[in-house]
């Protein structure tokens, strides 16, 4: 009978890790644990702790740190598939999942699914013929050299791309090699996972050439199963279950989507919502039991479907982003960086994302150049943004598949703070006092359109009084609002006196704190 060892890539809930592992080895499989480097240490520590007596539990023998659309994401599967192979002898199946993922059917059904054909489970379409890619860089994946993360380093990724394509500086694909693509998530035999590893031994020259590849994790495993397993051993899909919306982002599933999830013919499904915990409990104890009574319908898709395109909302789908009272959700925490010196913000939100894991947006409802992620056009006005700020913050959640994320405001935007704080998530405020010269409240007047460059000093010098009574009752304003979790830097304070109110609004150490409060000329103009 089949035995499967999971391969399990993930960076962060380690309590939802442990009970994902101990749920899906109770029952006789394995798993293989890749924890993202970027993650706290504590949290790894936490989660081998847990675990360190169960004999189906293995990790990946080196801890990285991974990006989205990186090498970083292969070479992660690449460990953790190495200890499982190692590790457990009697795996059958090697099947990849992730921290959002969760069983849909019983143990015992899988193991009849995977016993019924002698096949592997992925998505292999041809990179070039096929339509897998709807929209933006496609051949250019490939003939170029990606170094640099896109979401992350946006300025480096397009210069060095657009740099390369100016100079001709092209690649060959090597000319063994027909490139393959599709979702991330499959489920390979021992032998294919075996003969994977062999050739990568042999041929380095293959890794040489996807690590340059950008977002590899959807044609490396894809193109190589192409290149070992004969066609009629293959089946062109995935074993776990997920939609997209209109605008490219997973669905997420909630409590009420039970009875649909089982009824898909798929044997896991991604994103379980971490609010959903009546659902994760029902599919936590599903996989064990001994069921094979499933009735499928496969109507998932028709249903998503028919029931977005009407604006309707069912009961198997969660409230849609134009709804009044969308939530970001109960189980996320929001964090606000307030400050009228925007450079003194993005400063310390810098030093924030140097120390910490928490993603991080810089000005997004005050600045239109802000850089966004693609989010389906609701992100290309600052008036979009704002009419649909709630919509906007969920999405930016689930892109960077967080429960944490820093947004900075300008102390003006007192409406969005009110709104954010009134959202059933957590919400904590992190307000930055600065000093303000005449020489910086000149600027300001011009920046926001008071002056101009041909407005008379004298003009100015009689402005600035009001333009200083603005800023500081913009202050005042957030005082009164009585905002809970609010906490706050000043200028005129030492670093040791600004590490306590960062610690508590990070959640972090003071040592972390402390080295963040500490920031070179973090209140310099």
């Amino acid at each position: 009978m089949a035995r499967i060892a999971f391969i399990l890539l993930c960076h962060k809930d380690p309590d939802a890790i442990i009970q994902q592992a101990e749920q899906l080895t109770a029952v006789g499989d394995f798993i293989s644990i890749h924890f993202d480097a970027r993650a706290p240490k504590a949290a790894f520590d936490k989660i081998r702790k847990s675990l360190a007596n169960n004999p189906n539990v293995t990790f990946a023998r080196r801890r990285i740190k991974c990006g989205w659309g990186e090498w970083s994401l292969v070479q992660a599967t690449l460990y953790a598939v190495e200890a499982a192979v190692k590790a457990f002898p009697r795996a059958t199946h090697f099947y990849m999942v992730s921290g959002d993922c969760m069983a849909i059917k019983s143990a015992r059904y899988a193991h009849e699914f995977l016993d019924a054909e002698d096949v592997d489970y992925i998505e292999s379409f041809d990179f070039i013929e096929s339509d897998w890619i709807k929209t933006g860089l496609k051949e250019e994946r490939l003939i170029y050299r990606h170094w640099f993360n896109e979401r992350t380093q946006k300025k480096l990724f397009y210069w060095s791309f657009w740099t390369q394509r100016r100079l001709g500086l092209k690649r060959e694909v090597p000319p063994d090699i027909q490139v393959m693509i599709g979702s991330q998530w499959w489920c390979l035999r021992r032998n294919t996972i075996e003969s994977i590893l062999e050739l990568l031994d042999r041929r380095r020259d293959i890794k040489r050439f996807f690590r340059t590849t950008w977002i590899p994790d959807e044609t490396f495993f894809q193109t190589l199963v192409r290149h070992i397993v004969p066609n009629a051993e293959i089946r062109t899909r995935t074993l776990t279950f997920l939609m997209f919306t209109d605008y490219g982002m997973p669905v997420t599933f909630y409590n009420d989507h039970y009875d649909l999830l089982l009824s898909q013919d798929y044997i896991f499904a991604r994103k379980i919502s971490p609010e959903a915990k009546e659902l994760k409990r029902r599919l936590g104890r599903l996989y064990a039991s001994e069921r094979d009574d499933f009735k499928i319908s496969n109507e998932g898709r028709r249903l998503f479907d028919f029931l977005t395109g009407r604006g309707r909302i069912g009961r198997r789908f969660a409230p849609r982003f134009w709804e009044k009272d969308t939530s970001l959700g109960r189980e996320r925490e929001l964090l606000i960086v307030a400050c009228k010196k925007w450079h003194v913000a993005k400063r310390l939100v810098g030093s924030i994302k140097h120390s910490t894991n928490i993603p991080a947006v810089d000005y997004l409802f005050n600045e239109e150049e802000t850089p966004l992620p693609d989010l389906g056009g609701i992100q290309t006005t600052i008036a979009k943004r704002t009419r649909h700020r709630r919509a906007l913050m969920r999405m930016l959640f689930d892109f960077y598949e967080t429960d944490r994320l820093i947004i900075c405001l300008d102390t003006a935007s007192i409406d969005l703070m009110q709104d954010f704080f009134s959202d059933r998530s957590t919400t904590r405020l992190l307000e930055i006092e600065c000093e303000f010269t005449d020489e910086y409240l000149f600027g300001h007047a011009q920046r926001v359109g008071l002056a101009g460059e041909m407005t008379p000093y004298e003009t100015l010098v009689q402005l600035m009084p009001t333009i200083r009574y603005d800023v500081v009752y913009e202050s005042d304003r957030i005082r009164d609002a009585h905002f809970p979790n609010h906490g706050r830097v000043r200028e005129l304070a030492t670093p040791v006196e600004n590490t306590p109110p960062i610690a508590e609004f990070l959640s972090v150490s003071e040592d972390v704190a402390a080295t963040i409060a500490e920031t070179p000329f973090l209140f310099s103009d």
